[in-house]
């Protein structure tokens, strides 16, 4: 057992990072909440708001309660243009993560938002932005995680930063207290652990954290390919939508990083191979579109893409489809080397492509997480869940059968040195991490 990369900084925020300690199991805590349903504010108006936290200045902001306002309960904060809702009060107890609920109003297209902080501490009226601005892609209610470990006093502004009149719904703002390890929100992507630690702080720029709606990813910029990435699937994020085929640049990444562009698998005998499959995001165009991006590719032989590999992914998706389970998958390729085929048939073997600025892994692999359709999905992992792990050869030749490349989470995080399923309990990581599944493969 070993325990994730922790990233310390001697400045009092810390950017977006999920730390989450081999040996530390996941605590419950009762967090400061603020869900939004006490209060009246009918109009975007500059004004001050009494809701159940305290006073919050609504800048360009009103709690909307009609049918195009995405909420957990009967009404959510609505902010448009550059519009803020600022806490006018000080919580005690510090804060350690924050979580906020958040979706684009209506039919409106994706805005951008960002936490600021101010610690009672400094003595003055200073803010500071934690962690890396959010984009409100969907119509669905998504959790931002925000780890900020701030001692002492401190309060919060939230600031939409970019979409114009674009509308965007706030929901369910939580900050748990300084020093507490709190659980992951169900049904979020990194609700399992961060595998490597990443860090949204550009000094690390081959362990660096990038966090969409759709998925989270653990980059690596010189091999211009996901280290690692994590999603939470169930039925509602499948639909009609059908698949975009838009692959494209991702311009989120930080300047400096190299855009992986389209074309940049072109002619090499590998495929595009999704991390996170266009199949698990067909619910909205923006969701599947989102998984086009070249920050979500990885250079995978065309059977190991098209065969092994897919044919897990279809098998993940009938459990699904029922309704009855949900799923948490992780995955991701590691090592030197791979063999493809070019289109004459010809095989190929190449260490990278692009000019030597995308690595070709020899290895990928997954962990599939497959639970009941329930809450508290954390604390329902026991030595009885099905867990499937595979670690495959990126190679043309390989078998297609994926259930000949079962292995343990063990063994992949051995080839790795990664540390998966990291938010369980170490009793319980001891028994599902040795084991190999056995299970039907069809």
């Amino acid at each position: 057992m070993k325990n994730t990369l922790r990233h310390y900084c001697a400045l009092l925020l810390l950017p977006l990072l999920v730390i989450q300690a081999r040996g530390v199991a996941a605590q419950t805590v009762a967090p400061t909440q603020e869900a939004f349903e006490s209060g009246t504010k009918p109009d975007y108006a500059t004004s001050t708001v009494t809701l159940s936290t305290g006073d919050w200045t609504f800048t360009d902001a009103l709690l909307g309660t009609d049918a195009n306002d995405h909420k957990a309960g009967v009404q959510a904060a609505r902010v448009e243009n550059n519009g803020k809702l600022t806490m006018n009060f000080y919580l005690p107890g510090g804060a350690q993560v924050v979580t906020v609920r958040h979706a684009a109003y209506g039919t409106d297209a994706s805005s951008g938002w960002e936490l600021w902080a101010q610690a009672q501490s400094c003595g003055c009226n200073n803010w500071s932005k934690v962690g890396a601005t959010v984009f409100s892609t969907t119509t669905t209610l998504q959790t931002a995680a925000f780890t900020v470990a701030i001692p002492g006093n401190v309060k919060f502004e939230i600031r939409k930063v970019s979409g114009g009149s674009a509308r965007l719904n706030l929901d369910d703002f939580s900050v748990t207290a300084y020093g507490q390890v709190p659980a992951y929100p169900d049904n979020d992507n990194l609700a399992m652990g961060n595998p490597s630690g990443a860090t949204p702080d550009t000094n690390f720029p081959n362990n660096y954290l990038l966090t969409k709606s759709q998925y989270v990813v653990g980059y690596n910029a010189s091999q211009g390919k996901p280290n690692w990435v994590s999603w939470h699937l169930d039925k509602s994020n499948r639909g009609a939508v059908g698949r975009a085929g838009d692959f494209a640049s991702d311009p989120s990444l930080p300047t400096g990083f190299y855009q992986v562009q389209p074309t940049s698998y072109s002619g090499t005998g590998f495929d595009r191979g999704h991390n996170c499959p266009s199949a698990d995001r067909t619910n909205t165009i923006p969701d599947n579109t989102a998984t086009f991006l070249m920050s979500n590719m990885m250079p995978q032989a065309p059977r190991n893409n098209q065969q092994t590999w897919a044919g897990l992914e279809n098998y993940t998706r009938t459990f699904v489809d029922t309704g009855n389970y949900e799923v948490y998958i992780v995955c991701g390729s590691y090592g030197k080397g791979g063999t493809g085929v070019l289109t004459n048939g010809t095989l190929v073997y190449a260490e990278t492509i692009d000019q030597g600025r995308v690595q070709v892994p020899s290895r990928t692999w997954k962990v599939i997480v497959l639970l009941p359709v329930g809450s508290n999905d954390v604390a329902r992992v026991d030595a009885s869940t099905r867990i499937i792990a595979v670690d495959l050869p990126n190679d043309n030749g390989l078998d297609t059968n994926w259930g000949v490349y079962r292995t343990s989470v063990d063994a992949i995080e051995a080839a790795t040195g990664y540390d998966l399923l990291s938010a369980l309990p170490t009793s319980v990581q001891a028994v599902v991490e040795a084991k190999v599944d056995n299970g039907p493969t069809q």
